[in-house]
């Protein structure tokens, strides 16, 4: 068995005042199917590169293995998706045929452009290629983008029963779950492993924030008695080396104070005041320890500014084709003050296209129709959001945001502010969702559609925009594969029934 040994590893990106990972020790088996799980930003993807020597760094990797990185970059998507393939990795056609047969994918898929495949095939076509040759070790960024339930289960059981191990990044509890064996967390200050999957890392999670936030209390009420008694000492220390003196209102009444006994009490009262303040200060430092690994969760902001209108967007027996070949059949519904309607439907049955439709932008046929006010606003987060480039100033004022907005969002979603100075296109992928997120939030709109906003985004900032769309009521059309979020948010389902025979 092979393993990986980091050493003394220590990086940070030059415009960030703060490091990702300062003197990092780390040893793990390249037998184990790991989990790499962290917030935002915290150096997940920029992990991955360091493994592949893609950045500069302190430290040591000690490891022999040939790595390979899932999302893979694609120079021409037009091609056909064998041909894209191949300019990635040497493989037979037998072999991409095999994977994808593993992941009940039809090897026909191999023959149409890359460019027409859903989100979901094309991410089960790229980890096909990443386990034709068990040699190489496969990094696994965020396989689930994209994915709907049925295709995420597919590829769950598609990794369990690969013999090889791999690491893996996802923000989908249930998926992690399946597939891990040991799950590796980067903290605030630290990267803990755990031996299981991702519901014993946050079983553990608990006991120890739990654990630091009562020794935290402790100490915060040890402070303040430590404070008071060293506050009082000082006082009577004080008052009594008044006294060597005399007091104002004594001065001529004949007493005649032993000043030096009472300059040795005071000297040793205010000697042990000093002594409780070296204790508090010593306490005050084991505080700031405490806590730094704990989460803390802001509320967000959203820009709604509701219409007169009660029927926003009404959809009357719509229906899309490619060369006449229907995606879809027909399908109506109406999105009205409040409501939140989920299109539901397989990877490739066109929910993205209705949007695209609604935004004309559709490229394909179109049968029905859609009716809306000439004055709605709408606010879109897109799946594909690359062509984001700029300072934030720069894209806040090509997108007419309001900055201050736009930025507290940003920092609520966790962004750094030190993050804030740098390029939207040097930013991780995740940063780079947030910030398509939070142009959303700052825009002024009466309807609010989003597809696929879950991607990238950890469990915290899940739970931020379930708590925001409850408390905000916005309408909504929505694009989204996570059954937890869509359960807690949805007000209406319209399911898209597939049309198998399409090409």
């Amino acid at each position: 068995m092979s393993k990986i040994e980091i050493k003394n590893l220590t990086f940070g990106y030059g415009t960030q005042g703060t490091l990702l990972f300062d003197e990092a020790n780390l040893t793990f088996d390249t037998q184990w199917k790991l989990g790499l799980i962290g917030r935002n930003g915290r150096g997940k993807t920029t992990l991955l590169k360091i493994l592949q020597q893609q950045l500069a760094y302190s430290g040591q990797v000690i490891h022999q293995l040939d790595f390979v990185y899932f999302p893979q970059p694609i120079q021409d998507k037009a091609q056909l998706t064998f041909y894209v393939l191949q300019e990635i990795a040497d493989f037979e056609q037998w072999e991409i045929e095999r994977e994808l047969n593993l992941l009940q994918v039809d090897p026909a898929i191999l023959w149409r452009a890359f460019e027409t495949l859903s989100g979901g095939e094309q991410t089960k076509v790229l980890l096909a290629l990443l386990f034709i040759n068990e040699q190489s070790f496969p990094l696994i960024d965020e396989p689930t983008n994209h994915l709907d339930l049925l295709g995420r289960q597919q590829v769950a059981n598609y990794l369990k029963k690969k013999r090889q191990g791999f690491i893996v990044v996802s923000h989908d509890r249930s998926f992690v779950d399946e597939v891990v064996d040991h799950v590796l967390s980067i903290e605030k200050s630290q990267l803990e492993l755990y031996q299981g999957n991702f519901s014993v890392y946050e079983e553990q999670k608990k006991i120890r924030d739990a654990f630091e936030l009562s020794q935290n209390e402790k100490l915060r009420k040890e402070i303040g008695r430590l404070k008071k008694t060293a506050a009082e000492k000082a006082d009577w220390s004080k008052s009594r080396e008044q006294d060597k003196y005399g007091r104002p209102s004594e001065k001529g009444s004949g007493g005649n104070p032993d000043k030096g006994f009472v300059g040795a009490r005071a000297a040793r009262t205010m000697k042990r005041s000093k002594v409780i303040e070296g204790r508090m200060d010593k306490q005050v430092s084991e505080k700031e320890q405490l806590l730094k690994d704990i989460e803390y969760i802001d509320p967000l902001t959203m820009n709604l500014q509701p219409s007169h209108h009660k029927r926003l967007l009404s959809v009357e027996d719509l229906s899309l084709s490619y060369a006449e070949k229907k995606l879809f059949q027909g399908i109506s519904f109406e999105v009205g003050q409040g409501q939140r309607v989920a299109l539901v439907g397989p990877n490739g049955s066109g929910k993205s296209s209705v949007i695209h439709y609604l935004l004309g932008q559709f490229k394909g046929e179109s049968d029905g129709k859609a009716i809306y006010p000439q004055t709605l606003k709408i606010s879109y987060v897109r799946q594909n959001y690359e062509d984001n480039q700029g300072t934030l100033t720069e894209f806040a004022e090509a997108q007419g945001l309001d900055y201050q907005a736009f930025l507290n969002n940003l920092h609520k979603l966790g962004m750094a502010r030190e993050v804030f100075q740098n390029r939207i296109e040097q930013m991780s992928m995740g940063q780079r969702k947030k910030v398509e997120l939070a142009k959303s939030l700052a825009q002024p709109a009466d309807l609010y559609i989003w597809d696929e906003p879950l991607n990238y985004l950890d469990v915290f900032n899940q739970e931020q925009l379930e708590e925001l769309i409850l408390s905000v009521q916005p309408a909504m059309l929505l694009v989204e594969h996570d059954q937890t979020f869509l359960a807690k948010v949805e007000t209406e389902i319209v399911f898209l029934k597939w049309n198998k025979d399409k090409a």
